[in-house]
């Protein structure tokens, strides 16, 4: 096992000309390399799978602290808000690790299509952490020497690659979680459905008791469920949406603290100025400029 996750680290580092978080020509496939331990950032975690090849990342999600590291993986499988870091990487040893966006169409006909159970006593937690075993291992090194094809070959043979790779997640230790997420009925997927509708409408005034009957769940059991799924609260989950959309803009599109401000939805710069500060640490404009040169 141990020279498939050497060839794998070799084949990411020589498709990467820096530390970064970089596309690759294969659909839902990014590699990602951090030369040092960084800071706590708070970010999404979109749905995926983060296979890790090198290094150590600290993460907090909820009340919880995660350490993944070689040998491990992260499934995410809704958008997750968590704050991380990287704790141990060098220029000579960097953190590396292989993305793989998880597809929910897909997923759920695998599932239709293998007849698995949903396994409602499982965690509903969106988020957790395993060992990586020998099968899904070989299968990432396949789709890790795609990298070095032809894009020809990549569109021919990485669809079936990443369909076995759904499937040896689907029935590992974390396969109970996909299952809930991306299986109709479910309240993990009526979770999933009222993520959809925050993220489309972020920049709204919503009512979060329409949105719980919009996904057929009275809002009790929305409130408690969402939080199970996601650990924080539906209003917690758009106000961090809002966030996080204000600092993309100023980062790349040009925009100042009060236009973003009313972009995303804030009535008072006061107010954003505040739950911004809240949230990552300096004012808007501090925290661009630190950002900026990171």
């Amino acid at each position: 096992m141990e020279s498939k996750y050497t060839a794998i680290r070799d084949i990411i580092l020589r498709n990467i000309p820096d530390e970064g978080n970089y596309p690759t020509s294969i659909e839902g496939v990014r590699i990602a390399r951090r030369n040092n331990p960084t800071e706590f950032l708070r970010c999404f975690y979109n749905p995926s799978c983060i296979f890790v090849l090198q290094g150590i990342k600290h993460m907090l999600y909820g009340e919880e602290n995660i350490t993944y590291t070689k040998g491990q993986y992260v499934v995410s499988c809704t958008d997750i808000p968590v704050s991380s870091r990287v704790a141990q990487a060098s220029p000579d040893e960097p953190f590396v690790v292989m993305i793989l966006e998880l597809n929910s169409n897909i997923i759920s006909n695998l599932i239709l299509e293998t007849k698995l159970p949903k396994t409602i006593e499982q965690d509903e937690k969106a988020l957790a952490i395993s060992e990586t075993d020998e099968e899904l291992l070989d299968a990432f090194y396949r789709l890790a020497l795609l990298l070095d094809k032809p894009e020809s070959e990549q569109q021919i043979m990485s669809p079936m690659i990443i369909k076995e790779i759904y499937y040896r997640l689907l029935t590992g230790p974390l396969g109970g979680q996909l299952r809930l997420i991306n299986t109709k009925g479910t309240r993990s997927n009526q979770i999933a459905h009222a993520i959809s509708i925050l993220k489309e409408k972020f920049s709204e005034k919503l009512n979060m008791d329409e949105i719980a009957v919009s996904v057929n769940m009275a809002p009790s059991s929305f409130y408690r469920n969402f939080k199970k799924v996601t650990q924080v609260s539906p209003l917690q989950y758009q106000k961090q949406l809002k966030l996080y959309e204000a600092q993309r803009l100023m980062l790349t599109g040009n925009y100042d603290a009060a236009t973003a401000c009313y972009e995303v939805g804030y009535e008072s710069p006061t107010q954003f100025s505040r739950e911004y500060k809240k949230m990552f640490g300096n004012p808007p404009k501090t925290d661009i400029k630190k950002l900026a040169y990171v």
